[in-house]
């Protein structure tokens, strides 16, 4: 099967791009002495996890129950990178298979207490990362005094252990050039952080951070033991744009056909919100929900759910009605949730398939089926 075989949209994985970028990051940990524990929100499948875990990947990192269920078939240590709160959540999280080593990453006392009960009911020893904000403004608790507090109150808790701490700068999305006086303000805040938890005599055992837009500079922040990129398998458009992959990187596309060339300047693809997403790039100016991976200058500007608008009036490109194009969206993790199925080609040539195992919130297939998807990507 070629790529003119496939209905359209699907979404579309470069293999050879995705070894690549997989190996890259696995040299990059091993150079710098780092654990790389990769988030699998970006891929949620079997098939990838695998490939990073044979790679070297100390570890997952999950952000929902049902990754975490999906996960427990390839790997033995998870993190939830997620406050894990309500009785529904805790009582799957709870019934991972024994051999699990779970951590969680929390910033309150009320989610210390639930996860603290969960786990002492269920017979199970569950670590946490405390979570500590360095900018993002999201999660994690704003003050050293917090964590010291936190820290306490899991020490006392026989059925946790603490296990380090945890950040997320995701807030700094600059291009690669400007990210400096972010990346400073960032070490210092976190040198302080990390001599205040000494002094207190609650050194971390791990201090586990990154995102794929500050990854290759992650070496250069003190104190960091561990990193959790998710985007990097695949990249996108984002990601290009600030410089932290090169175009060439991008290994998820999605395939559409041109269904109309009726107005002047403009291809109407079939690929619309359902197929590429509506978020817009973040940390850089631009506009537009996607572009065609050898065609980059030609953006979709606008869509409807089915519809998608390339604007081709300042190229050279005048595509044909039934002529395929394939997309790089803006962000390539909340396009993977919206398929079933990936479709792996080399020179455009369809190689393997491969489910979205951890798509949705409701419980993973049985873990026979996981297995054997883990068999055949093997």
């Amino acid at each position: 099967m070629v790529l003119s075989d496939i209905e359209t949209p699907a979404a579309i994985v470069d293999l050879d791009r995705l070894e690549a970028n997989l190996d890259r990051m696995a040299r990059y940990t091993t150079r710098h002495g780092l654990a790389l524990r990769p988030h699998v929100k970006t891929h949620k499948s079997v098939r990838v996890a695998s490939a990073q875990v044979r790679l070297g990947a100390a570890g997952l990192t999950c952000a929902t129950p049902r990754e975490l269920e999906t996960m427990s078939a390839v790997a033995t240590d998870l993190l939830l990178a997620y406050p894990l709160l309500g009785r529904g959540k805790l009582s799957r999280a709870m019934a991972l298979p024994a051999d699990v080593r779970l951590t969680v990453s929390l910033d309150s006392p009320e989610a210390v207490m639930q996860l603290a009960d969960a786990a002492a009911s269920a017979g199970r020893e569950v670590g946490v990362y405390v979570e500590i904000d360095v900018g993002m403004r999201r999660v994690g608790v704003t003050g050293v005094d917090d964590a010291i507090a936190l820290i306490r109150q899991i020490e006392r808790c026989k059925s946790l252990e603490y296990r380090g701490v945890a950040f997320y700068p995701g807030h700094i999305r600059e291009r690669i050039a400007d990210q400096e006086e972010g990346l400073a303000r960032l070490r210092a805040d976190l040198t302080r952080s990390l001599e205040r938890l000494e002094s207190a005599g609650c050194r971390p055992p791990v201090v586990s951070g990154g995102s794929t837009p500050t990854v290759w500079r992650s070496h250069e922040i003190a104190g960091v033991t561990e990193i959790r990129p998710g985007t990097y398998v695949y990249n996108d458009r984002g990601t290009a744009e600030i410089g932290a992959c090169e175009w060439e990187d991008c290994a998820f596309t999605v395939l559409a056909t041109v269904v109309s060339t009726a107005v002047p300047g403009q291809a109407v693809i079939d690929a619309g919100s359902k197929a590429l997403g509506r978020e817009p790039l973040r940390g850089v100016a631009g506009e537009g929900f996607g572009a065609p991976i050898d065609r980059p200058d030609a953006v979709v500007v606008r869509m409807s759910e089915e519809h998608g608008v390339l604007d081709v009036s300042g190229t050279s490109w005048r595509p044909r009605v039934g002529e395929q194009v394939r997309l790089v969206p803006n962000h390539v993790c909340v396009v993977v949730h919206l398929n079933d199925t990936m479709i792996g080609v080399r020179n455009d040539e369809v190689k393997e398939t491969w489910p979205v195992d951890a798509r949705g919130r409701g419980g993973a297939p049985p873990a026979g089926s996981l297995g054997k998807a883990a068999a055949k990507s093997g």
